[in-house]
């Protein structure tokens, strides 16, 4: 279960040079470093120094698998800084090698020009006392990420069958309400949903066998801000995954806020794939 002041306290990048930066990790449910946190920093190194500008669009490529017990060097390379537009390279490393590395696209808000927005109606966020569903959704201490899955399906259990699509209502209690680490947690929660709804239509395939006896790994995530989000208030996750094949997975999804008008959009690409007995737990791509 994830709390937001560990994943803020992720955020809270120490400045050990020009444009660079060290920071430390969330416990993880597994053995690495978890890739929503790599996210969520990145967002935070590529807002440092860009007063008056949000996030528009994170694109992330996972090059390894982080250690969750070393720090991580951060490192910002700026392309561009404009009246309305700016960019920048992040570069995460752990011992000089690189974990991940992303291309953020800042900007301004600006006036419509044109305008059209999809909304997803019909679906109502949990309601206050109401048991969260899924196998995110037990309430935990206060500040613990809360998720419940629609249906409550259980992406853990290899016999559950169903279509490759996926809807769950996300929120951080107690979040701050600044721009900035709103869309870092919610760029953080993006990242856990789109591998187990690859492996819904498949029987006996399961994310509980993930790096036991499958192979799975993120390997890039792209998120765009469309709106500004709250990452404390309800959020529903639609995902679907159109393909699943040649041991990779293509999952895209929308984010709506509670009244139904979509807020952000975001795309993954996965490895999935069987684990030979030799490679069991080298998280290896």
């Amino acid at each position: 279960m994830f709390n937001v002041d560990a994943v803020i306290g992720s955020l809270a990048l120490e400045p050990v040079g020009e444009d660079s930066y060290r920071a430390g990790n969330v416990p993880s449910p597994g053995p690495v470093v978890y890739g929503g946190q790599l996210l969520a920093q990145s967002i935070a190194a590529g807002l440092a120094g860009q007063d008056g500008k949000a996030v528009k669009t994170l694109h992330t490529v996972f090059a390894r698998a982080g250690r969750p017990g070393l720090p991580l060097d951060i490192a910002v390379q700026r392309l561009s800084s404009g009246r309305t537009m700016a960019s920048s390279t992040v570069t995460i490393s752990q011992n000089g090698k690189v974990v991940s590395q992303s291309t953020v696209l800042l900007s301004v808000d600006e006036p419509d020009f044109i305008r059209h927005v999809d909304s997803r109606p019909g679906l109502e966020p949990p309601k206050p006392g109401e048991p969260l569903d899924g196998g995110h959704g037990r309430p935990g201490a206060p500040g613990d990420w809360e998720a419940s899955i629609v249906d409550a399906v259980d992406l853990n259990d290899p016999d559950a069958v169903g279509p490759a699509e996926l809807d769950v209502w996300t929120r951080w209690p107690g979040a701050p309400g600044d721009r900035g680490t709103s869309q870092a947690l919610v760029a953080f929660v993006t990242d856990g949903f789109s591998i187990g709804t690859a492996m819904r239509p498949h029987p006996g395939v399961g994310q509980a066998l993930s790096h036991r006896t499958i192979s799975t790994s993120v390997l890039s995530h792209t998120i765009t801000f469309h709106e500004p989000v709250a990452a404390g208030d309800w959020l529903l996750l639609s995902t679907r995954v159109p393909y699943t094949g040649h041991g990779r997975g293509y999952g895209r999804g929308d984010i709506f806020a509670a009244d139904g008008a979509l807020v952000a959009s975001y795309v993954q690409d996965s490895m999935i794939r069987a684990m030979a007995p030799a490679a069991a737990g080298s998280h290896r791509l």
